[in-house]
């Protein structure tokens, strides 16, 4: 019995947090000679197919990457509800996309329901791809149940578990929803073991921190650091989170005057750059900028502590001011700033003059420059991209040649 190459079938969700982190796996993968299928809607299906995967589309209900994030509500039942809803309505599209199609393995993100259902379904191993952080050893008593206590009491909370219920069991799936969403089986953790929280608490038998898996970006553009500019700061919240032009006005007045300063910020597209009022010459103003290659170049990152954008700061040993907006971000700021590399404030607190003043301290910082230093070295022993690739096809049933 030898291996031979496999077909392999990813499935995610139209959101760049979620398919961005694992494209350099797929591209990997299909380097190594294996038919790679990626289900993703549309709207990724340029991206995806740059990996060389055969993408196999599927029409989804949730908010896409260029909706307002407001269209996910405010509460927690707000956030997971649609995620159930497109994975029932999504289930009979995949299952007759991959008719006569069947993969060895299934790879998926953690919030691609339809996938693990299928991986029963077919018979073969799963493997999770997670971009933020896992569930550790305590992390049920002390995160979900009290996260969830409220809601389960409600009409909502049991319609939604019932509903939950009945549409695994309908498929075969024995699992509570919790533990079929939140526990699988094999993940392969796409974020440094720096940004994990009780890291010493996960099983490590079942998840393994592969840490950043960033490839070659120069399809994105590249960019050059102007003659004169001593210090370089980029301000980005993001792809989603980006409606925030009191924020912007506040870093354009924190960096504006500061001489010897560059400021890069992104404001996405659902902010005009008009809403600025005048912009200093040292301020560069963008709706996307090529984050890599001038975190390569900067002195400092204002970022909302998305799992991504934490790890580029830590890849690239960028001094970090953390301005959360949503979900993973607070606790991903949090562990930033008790890293020692990376001040947390809030958006309400992120005034000019705290800005500035957090940002000259953090610069200038020995102690972060070499805390930054040291979870650089640590991330580039974690493999990336290639130990990722080996564990998957470790997974692999071993067929006849």
């Amino acid at each position: 019995m030898t291996s031979r190459p496999a077909h392999i079938a990813m499935f995610s969700i139209a959101a760049h947090g979620h398919v961005n982190p694992s494209l350099e796996v797929i591209r990997e993968l299909v380097a190594r000679g294996h038919r790679v299928t990626y289900a993703i809607p549309p709207v990724f299906a340029d991206k995806v197919a740059g990996t060389g995967a055969e993408v196999k589309p599927w029409n989804s209900t949730l908010p896409g990457p260029d909706d307002d994030p407001e269209a996910w509500g405010t509460t927690l039942l707000d956030n997971v509800e649609p995620f159930l809803a497109d994975a029932i309505q999504a289930l009979p599209q995949l299952v007759e996309a991959y008719e006569g199609d069947e993969p060895d393995l299934v790879l998926h993100d953690i919030a691609s329901y339809p996938a693990r259902v299928l991986a029963h379904r077919w018979g073969v191993p799963a493997v999770s791809l997670s971009p933020n952080l896992v569930a550790w050893e305590g992390y049920k008593e002390e995160v979900a149940e009290p996260m969830w206590a409220e809601p389960r009491k409600t009409e909502r909370g049991q319609a939604y578990y019932a509903r939950f219920h009945a549409w695994l069991e309908e498929n075969g799936i024995t699992q509570h929803p919790d533990d079929f969403a939140g526990h699988p089986a094999r993940s392969l953790v796409l974020i440094p073991k720096a940004l994990q929280p009780n890291a010493d608490r996960v099983d490590e038998s079942v998840y393994t921190f592969v840490g950043a898996c960033q490839g070659d970006r120069g399809a994105e553009g590249d960019w050059q650091r102007q003659a004169g500019a001593e210090k370089v700061v980029l301000v980005s919240l993001g792809s989603a989170f980006t409606k925030q032009p009191g924020f912007y006005r506040e870093c354009v007045k924190a960096f504006g005057e500061l001489p010897g300063w560059h400021l890069v910020l992104q404001i996405g597209r659902r902010v005009d750059p008009a809403e600025l009022g005048d912009v200093p010459t040292n301020v560069e103003v963008r709706s996307w900028v090529p984050q890599l290659a001038i975190l390569k170049q900067a002195d400092l990152f204002v970022t909302h502590a998305g799992a991504g954008g934490s790890q580029e700061g830590l890849a690239t040993a960028t001094p970090m001011i953390a301005v959360p907006q949503a979900v993973d971000q607070f606790g991903n700021a949090d562990m930033l700033q008790g890293l020692g590399v990376a001040r947390r404030l809030d958006t309400e607190e992120a005034t000019a003059e705290a800005l500035r003043e957090t940002a000259l301290a953090l610069v200038d910082d020995p102690e972060a420059a070499r805390r930054l230093k040291d979870i650089q070295a640590q991330m580039a022993g974690e493999g990336g991209t290639h130990r990722a690739a080996d564990l998957i096809e470790a997974e692999l049933p071993v067929r006849q040649a």
